[in-house]
């Protein structure tokens, strides 16, 4: 399988090299994040100074001696070497019972540079601040995102084309490998029933597994949508269930610390504040959906939506959806003073679909700048101050 270096990822980490917290890489599993820290071993191991890397993964059978937490905790402190830039990485932290006990203490003793990833259904983001004494720094690594994409299967030209396969593929680099779809597909489906079931349904004793599956069904379907635990529980009820909106809303919450799902809050841009009542949920990588749900329905409105919103989250914005008056824009995309409106479509061709598009954004009175992403196939370009830009123009910058 070939290797790409995400340097978005490698660059923060690198940024953190030597501040005092604890690092903590975090994101849906098998998107990278394992190989990610090999690429910054590999970084480390060139520097001009002497640097000492205790590596650890208990995937790998020599650790197995390590299963104990001060067993673990001996390790380090032996391999600890005095005079020396000291940095612990360890991979797969969750498979040590009672790890956060060791980390805790060499953290105390202020002798290592920590790093650590593992699975998520043991190290949720909520649970960071109760995990460790220290102070945490997140490293959010989601799926390849298409640039990633190409950078992996060295495309050059053609990325109309690419682009149309990347929809189809998603951002899961362990499932590029495999030849046909269908295997794909499987692959992408192994990892989302793992994060299902060996996950949190384990870690949160859910007892109605199949409810649990499907609102995270009835979300993936709806990707896009706005939703409400009080509007799903009334969906699900019409199918003969009876859950309750306080237990979707608990399984809403699984489902989002394990980044399976993410979250876009409505924003009011008259009144200038958050709305409480309904949110949309995007999934972490789009062919989830096509994995699980199947490809008869594309809808690819919805679906670029979803690529947009994690390229927004990537390049480091929070991001919204806005309200004015009854109208709705797609993404408020704000970072610092920054602030962006986004209008995310399939064909903009059609006068009316055009229209619908550009109307909520000139109703906007401020002089943030405005922009339509779609299937356009052309160059980019301005309408009323709006600016027009193909969807796989726009992912490559």
């Amino acid at each position: 399988m070939a290797l790409i270096k995400r340097q978005q990822y490698l660059d923060e980490l690198i940024e953190l090299y030597g501040t005092p917290d604890i690092k903590v890489i975090t994101g849906i599993r098998r998107s990278g994040k394992s190989v990610l820290l090999q690429e910054f071993v590999r970084y480390l191991q060139q520097q001009p100074e002497a640097i000492n890397i205790v590596m650890i993964n208990l995937q790998e059978l020599e650790f197995d001696q390590l299963l104990e937490y001060y067993a673990l905790h001996q390790y380090i402190l032996d391999h600890h070497k005095e005079g020396m830039t000291n940095v612990l990485i360890i991979d797969e932290v969750q498979l040590y019972p009672s790890f956060e006990l060791a980390i805790n203490s060499i953290y105390a003793k202020q002798i290592y540079d920590i790093y650590i990833t593992g699975s998520n259904a043991f190290l949720l983001s909520s649970d960071l601040a109760t995990l460790f004494t220290g102070r945490t720094v997140e490293v959010k690594v989601y799926p390849f995102s298409f640039k990633e994409y190409l950078l992996y299967h060295g495309i050059t030209d053609g990325f109309d084309r690419a682009f149309d396969e990347y929809v189809r593929s998603g951002g899961m680099p362990g499932s590029y490998p495999y030849k046909s779809e269908d295997r794909r597909y499987a692959y992408i489906q192994d990892v989302y029933e793992t994060v299902l079931v060996r996950d949190l349904v384990d870690k949160y004793h859910i007892r109605n597994q199949q409810e649990f599956v499907n609102i995270a069904e009835f979300m993936m379907d709806n990707i896009g949508n706005l939703l409400s635990a009080n509007n799903i529980s009334t969906a699900l009820n019409h199918n003969d269930s009876d859950i309750t909106r306080k237990t979707v809303a608990k399984y809403i919450d699984y489902l989002e610390n394990a980044f399976l799902f993410y979250e876009a809050k409505r924003y009011d841009l008259k009144g200038k504040k958050y709305l409480a009542r309904n949110s949309k949920y995007y999934l972490c990588d789009a062919a989830f959906r096509y994995a699980v749900n199947g490809t008869r329905n594309m809808d690819f409105g919805r679906v670029y939506e979803n690529i947009v919103f994690l390229e927004l989250k990537r390049r480091g914005y929070e991001v919204y959806v806005g309200k004015l008056y009854k109208k709705e824009v797609d993404f408020v995309a704000k970072k610092r003073n920054e602030q962006l409106y986004i209008q995310v479509s399939d064909n903009i061709s059609d006068e009316k679909t055009f229209q619908r598009e550009y109307t909520p954004l000139l109703a906007i009175r401020d002089a943030y700048p405005k922009m339509i992403i779609a299937r356009t196939r052309h160059e980019d370009y301005q309408y009323e101050g709006i600016q027009v830009v193909d969807i796989a123009n726009w992912l490559r910058k």
